[in-house]
């Protein structure tokens, strides 16, 4: 018994080393202190906007929700069944930061659309495996990070360097979700 408590305990400390002061969210959220109540369900539909990605082979459109509380981003894309090839979900950051990703409880996979300072995609992370604890990562500050269907940013040709358009995305809107921090 003590072994299992005290192995419990290092590997908790060992995790807690790794990940202190790392800003991680996900399809749901590794950070403590958001909401404590557990996800158990999807979220009702979230507002959208539209989001345009514009690549070698032309402008790619998406209708996607806006994730902007702590909450609506650690619950994310969890407990949904499908994610429309032609939508998504955008999760807005208050201020630049790296950012780490998993896919806990979410059963679909998803491309990871990593966005930088420059509106540009900066890293991709396609078809992610559903229910995985793998942490997928930004590789450096990023602005938003968008979930697309898994398969689709291959399907559209969409790469790393493409710019992406969106409303929220806009330096004076930016500049607003700052200010409210």
């Amino acid at each position: 018994m003590w072994r299992k408590l005290f192995f419990g305990g290092v590997f908790v400390f060992i995790v807690g080393l790794m990940f202190r002061g790392l800003p991680v969210i996900a399809a749901e959220p590794m950070t403590m202190g958001l909401d404590n109540e557990e996800p158990t369900q999807a979220q009702p539909i979230l507002p959208k906007q539209q989001l345009v990605i514009i690549s070698a082979n032309g402008r790619h459109i998406f209708s996607v929700e806006l994730a902007r509380t702590a909450r609506q981003q650690q619950v994310g894309e969890m407990f949904r069944k499908s994610v429309p090839e032609d939508g998504g979900m955008l999760f807005l950051w208050s201020k630049p930061q790296p950012i780490e990703m998993w896919m806990r409880n979410t059963l679909v996979p998803l491309d990871m659309v990593f966005i930088g300072t420059d509106r540009r995609i900066q890293a991709i992370a396609e078809n992610t495996v559903p229910q995985s604890l793998a942490h997928i990562r930004s590789h450096g500050p990023v602005i938003a990070t968008l979930e697309l269907a898994g398969g689709v940013t291959a399907k559209l040709g969409i790469v790393v360097g493409d710019k992406v358009e969106a409303a929220s995305l806009n330096p004076v809107e930016y500049k607003k979700r700052e200010d409210k921090k």
